[in-house]
């Protein structure tokens, strides 16, 4: 079995490692919380700090601010920069208009290209909780090096129960070892299962849940698409080609809306050839989806209930999430023997859904939209 060593990461994978955070999304699942003026990443959920700022400061034992790099939108560029001032302006990679997560990786390899042709892409996303950030660390240098080998590099996680939120990796034949960590050809992926599927794999000992982050060159990614989506690979050359001139500005504003929208899961990695996972342990992962998932990353009370709101008054409730936005901070809320619920009050929107339903309240954001009710989103 092939094996890296610490030293080699350092010396020779990471000089030329930088971290794309994808920042652009609007987290529909934490509506009413999470808006289109203020989406997700930009919540202080968990503690103090915004999901954004623990994206970025996760990161900071590991590579310096100048090669940490956000891709985000032009309405949540002038916020974001707010919360990580550290972080060079030009590293701030603005799309135009959302066109899913392939263009937006896309953008930013030509723009990492532009800066350093050797450049090892790690993509991340700015609403994950990781609670063992040394471990992450050590995935990530394994991931870089294995990356340099010339595979896409995927980090999956070690599933702890039959999750149907996520997607899945099926893990083929080893690979070696990687900074202690051993990896594998990926088989096939398989996007959101049912709770049959999702039972069967995780009895069959070989899957990892996909956690959306990818390990690559710079060459690589390009490679593929170019075989995989040539239009958008073509596009992204004139992009390319008018970075550092007079006529970026231009000539992203007239192609980026002829862009189809895709993921990169569907438009890339599903059908990459040379593709590989290590399976990530112990890193108390969560990607802090919905409000059920807030249960996994919060401690709860001796009834299981997590009260973050200041003026939240229980009797004999049991497992139950109450939030109160700050517009809505002096509002008494009372919870009286109810069980398995959520409650939201942001002051405009009171959201009560049961904890099983939490996953649907995207589907509220699509009825909105067509009953021309945009000002609650």
């Amino acid at each position: 079995m092939a094996k890296h060593t610490e030293g080699m990461l350092h010396a020779e994978g990471m000089l030329h490692a930088y971290a794309v955070i994808m920042a652009g999304g609007g987290g529909t699942r934490l509506w009413p919380l999470s808006r289109q003026s203020r989406p997700k990443q930009m919540l202080t959920l968990i503690e103090e700090r915004s999901l954004f700022q623990i994206a970025v400061q996760r990161l900071q034992a590991l590579l310096p601010p100048e090669r940490i790099l956000v891709v985000t939108s032009q309405q949540q560029a002038a916020e974001l920069k707010t919360h990580a001032p550290e972080l060079p302006a030009e590293n701030y990679i603005l799309e135009p208009q959302p066109r899913g997560t392939a263009a937006a990786i896309g953008l930013a390899a030509a723009a990492l290209g532009a800066r350093d042709p050797q450049a090892v892409m790690i993509v991340l996303t700015a609403d994950h909780y990781i609670g063992n950030e040394a471990g992450f660390h050590r995935y990530l240098e394994a991931a870089v090096a294995l990356a340099q080998t010339g595979p896409l590099v995927t980090l999956g996680i070690q599933p702890t129960f039959a999750a149907t939120q996520y997607g899945y990796i099926q893990m083929g034949e080893s690979l070696g070892e990687f900074g202690g960590f051993v990896a594998h050809k990926v088989k096939r992926f398989k996007e959101k299962p049912n709770e049959d599927e999702a039972q069967a794999m995780i009895a069959a000992g070989d899957h990892a849940w996909n956690s959306g982050m990818f390990i690559w060159t710079i060459e690589r990614i390009m490679q593929e698409f170019a075989q995989q989506m040539p239009d958008l690979h073509a596009t992204l050359h004139k992009v390319a080609a008018a970075i550092n001139t007079p006529d970026y500005a231009g000539v992203i504003e007239h192609e980026w809306p002829r862009i189809a929208a895709q993921t990169i899961d569907y438009g890339v990695m599903e059908h990459a050839a040379n593709v590989a996972v290590i399976p990530a342990k112990e890193l108390a992962w969560n990607d802090v989806g919905s409000w059920t998932s807030l249960f996994e990353v919060l401690p709860a009370d001796t009834n299981g209930n997590l009260g973050l709101h200041p003026h939240h008054h229980d009797l004999d409730s049991r497992n139950s999430l109450v939030h109160g936005a700050s517009n809505a901070a002096e509002r008494l809320i009372v919870t009286v023997g109810v069980k398995d619920l959520v409650v939201v009050d942001t002051g405009d929107v009171l959201l009560i859904c049961s904890r099983e339903r939490a996953q649907d309240v995207r589907k509220v954001i699509e009825a909105l939209k067509e009953k021309g009710l945009q000002r609650y989103l």
